[in-house]
């Protein structure tokens, strides 16, 4: 007989789609304020912002990688599509380009899930 998995990891394996949407939605926005308040900010007036900001950003890049690699495998995208998600979370506003063009298909696996 199997080892029955945790409730807690049913629930990490189960919602991976669910969570690459929301972070990939939540780096692009991350992006998009640490461009505009922390550059912009950082100019105008003494507020400085990039480091705050930035350190976001990344954590939220980080966390992207780590739950794109666990949807990846639920979605059974090949390179191609995969290329086109890393891209995506490497240019500003590329992420709601991604996200709108595999939406469908992303809620699609999320309701398999």
């Amino acid at each position: 007989m199997p080892a029955k998995s945790s409730s807690l990891t049913n629930l990490g394996e189960r919602n991976s789609v669910f969570w690459f949407r929301v972070i990939t939605l939540a780096e692009g926005w991350s992006f998009v304020v640490l461009l505009i308040f922390g550059s912009l900010l950082s100019r105008v007036s003494d507020i400085d912002l990039v480091q705050p900001l930035g350190l976001l950003h990344g954590a939220l890049v980080i966390a992207w990688v780590l739950v794109f690699v666990a949807a990846r495998r639920r979605l059974a995208w090949g390179v191609g599509p995969s290329l086109l998600a890393v891209l995506a979370c490497l240019l500003p506003l590329t992420p709601f380009v991604f996200h709108r063009s595999k939406r469908a298909e992303l809620l699609r696996a999320e309701a398999r899930a």
